[in-house]
């Protein structure tokens, strides 16, 4: 399974299945005796500086993401905040280059997510251009995410060993897709009957005799949250078992420097990137998901690399051992990027927790533009334009799809449009529409992003908001199943992180938030077009195949009955926007209060 950075990986890597800115972690302390503190480490001293240079969800972001979805928090020193516009490959190509810059010893690892729920001109060729921007890039290793599953399996498959896409074939002429130049670590991804790990489940990085090793796992619920269909004969084992256990592996190897790469996070107190999330005060830290993972993963482990979450931290959670480790995510889209130094003692072959520092830095758009990076997004942008560049619709203002609202203005707009491109008899006959918030990747921002002039929505900008392609349907559920699905966003698999659902006008409820789990649903308030949800009746519903296979932790979802399916959630927002919008009568952004939030 070890294989030496940079060596571009041979096919069969995968099996068959079914055929500056920044904000330092607590962990710094003064340096062993004798360690160097030199940037290089040295060549053959007993202490060698690592630097470790990681992020998370680029989801095929080349092109600086827009609005909300491209800038981060940052607090003052005196407590007042301001936003940085961040992100975009080619400023973080320059930032990641600058900072390997007189580190000898530099490695690159990445959390999950680089691919999948992105922007037309990645999404659109099937993400061919996110790859080949990860290897010029010099991307070491990444785990698997969720969104690496979008399209299942085999094209995950190709995405690792390269080959041409097995229906829309070679997209430049001349061209065969080289595949990604790093591999793709999946420890807990194993194949139902064999048990044998889809991916590689570990990397040994090495260099003049120090050795690194890299577990990669996605988040165990991954089967939850992807289209099942892609995922058929494969299982998503528990995270901290499978990081145990390859840790062991890599000890029996010699390795005892081990980073975990772990598609699932959490939530730190506050918002901005340079929060101490180590700080003591009442309600501060980190939680979710990643809190139980880190305090029970092996010792051994010296640093776990998270995602999913699409939030900034560096974070220190003790080991079982009650030793503090350090524990760093990214936020999203390249916006950050996470540069960890790690101390490797020659003499143990292990990591000096005690010298371990970590600190988040802004991809700024202050820096040159990266050429490469630059000419490679020129070329694909050319492939695009003629699609990406058609109008399809007109704002007069930003629609915005804020992360911390329960009810957003975009998610507003594409549940009314999925309710009226279902609602007519033949199509579905839907009286009310549901909206995942995860399916809604970004807000529409009514400054011009190329030459289309202010107010114009581009096929390519609402690709980037509805990049699933998910076909819509309407099926029967019960008021009480209804009840229950708005129940399910805050109990159950949601009730520490809840997943407000995007609901369609006539749809009217109260989220009381003093209460907790499925109390937080006033049932009482719960309205369809001003009268009472009857438990008894049967209601006719509009939602996307991932809700209706109960993803997202909805399983009421997978008990309707009745189903008819029909065209993709992207036609149907394109459609809604050209049927209600034109450029001397602009679309408004849709007013909020269907959610009424008791906090």
């Amino acid at each position: 399974m070890a294989a030496t950075p940079k060596k571009k990986r041979t096919a069969g890597r995968i099996l068959a299945v079914g055929a500056g800115l920044a904000t330092v972690g607590a962990l710094v302390a003064a340096l062993p005796a004798g360690a160097s503190g030199q940037k290089d480490g040295g060549s053959h001293g007993r202490y060698v500086d690592v630097q470790l240079l990681s992020f998370n969800d680029l989801h095929g972001n080349l092109e600086p993401p827009t609005g909300s979805a491209g800038r981060v928090t940052h607090t003052n020193p005196d407590g007042t905040t301001r936003t940085i516009d961040a992100g975009g490959v080619e400023y973080l190509a320059t930032h990641l280059r600058q900072a390997r810059e007189g580190n000898r010893y530099s490695i690159t690892a990445a959390a999950g997510d680089m691919i999948g729920a992105s922007p037309l001109v990645s999404g659109l060729f099937h993400d061919e251009p996110t790859v080949e921007a990860l290897n010029r890039l010099k991307l070491d290793v990444t785990s698997v995410g969720n969104h690496e599953f979008d399209e299942g399996a085999k094209e995950l498959a190709r995405i690792q060993n390269g080959g041409c896409h097995p229906t829309a074939g070679c997209f430049e002429e001349g061209k065969r897709f080289r595949g990604a130049d790093f591999p793709y670590l999946a420890a807990n991804v194993t194949n139902e009957k064999s048990g044998k790990p889809l991916l590689d489940p570990y990397f040994i990085w090495e260099r003049n005799g120090v050795r690194i090793g890299f577990i990669g796992v996605t988040l165990e619920g991954t089967a939850n949250i992807v289209s099942a269909e892609g995922i058929k004969g494969l299982k998503f084992g528990d995270e901290i078992e499978t990081i145990n256990k390859y840790t062991k592996v890599l000890e029996r190897k010699g390795v005892k420097s081990i980073v975990a790469l772990l598609h699932e996070g959490g939530a730190p107190a506050s918002g901005s990137y340079n929060y101490n999330c180590d700080s003591p005060g009442p309600g501060d830290g980190i939680s979710g998901p990643i809190v139980d993972i880190a305090k029970n993963v092996s010792p051994q482990v010296d640093a776990l690399v998270t995602g999913h979450t699409h939030q900034a931290y560096a974070c220190t959670v003790p080991d079982p051992a009650g030793k503090p480790r350090t524990v760093t995510s990214a936020a999203s889209f390249g916006k950050l990027y996470t540069d960890t130094t790690l101390t490797y003692d020659r003499r143990t072959k292990d990591i000096v927790r005690t010298a371990v520092v970590s600190a988040n830095h802004v991809v700024t758009r202050d820096v040159p533009k990266a050429a490469d990076m630059t000419r490679l997004i020129t070329r694909w942008n050319a492939l695009a334009a003629p699609i990406a560049s058609r109008p399809v619709g007109y704002i007069s203002g930003d629609v915005d799809n804020p992360a911390d609202a329960p009810e957003k203005p975009l998610g507003n707009l594409i549940a009314d449009a999925q309710l009226e491109g279902m609602a007519p008899a033949d199509k579905g006959g839907a009286q009310l529409a549901l909206m995942n918030p995860g399916g809604v990747r970004a807000p529409l921002v009514h400054k011009a992003s190329g030459a289309e002039g202010d107010g114009v929505v581009t096929y390519g900008e609402a690709y980037t908001v509805q990049p699933f392609t998910n076909m819509m349907t309407a099926v029967d559920l019960t008021g009480a199943q209804l009840i229950t699905t708005l129940q399910q966003q805050v109990s159950g698999a949601n009730q520490a992180a809840p997943k407000i659902l995007q609901i369609s006008k006539g749809l009217t409820y109260t989220l009381d938030m003093t209460k907790t789990g499925a109390d937080r649903i006033v049932v009482s308030s719960v309205k369809l077009n001003g009268e009472a949800i009857d438990p008894s009746k049967t209601y006719r519903v509009a939602m996307n195949e991932f809700l209706a296979g109960g993803g997202d932790g909805f399983a009421v979802l997978k008990e309707h009955k009745n189903k008819l399916v029909g065209a993709s959630d992207l036609d149907m927002f394109t459609a809604y926007l050209a049927a209600h919008s034109t450029a001397t009568a602009p679309l408004a952004p849709p007013a909020t209060g269907r959610i009424t939030v008791v906090k």
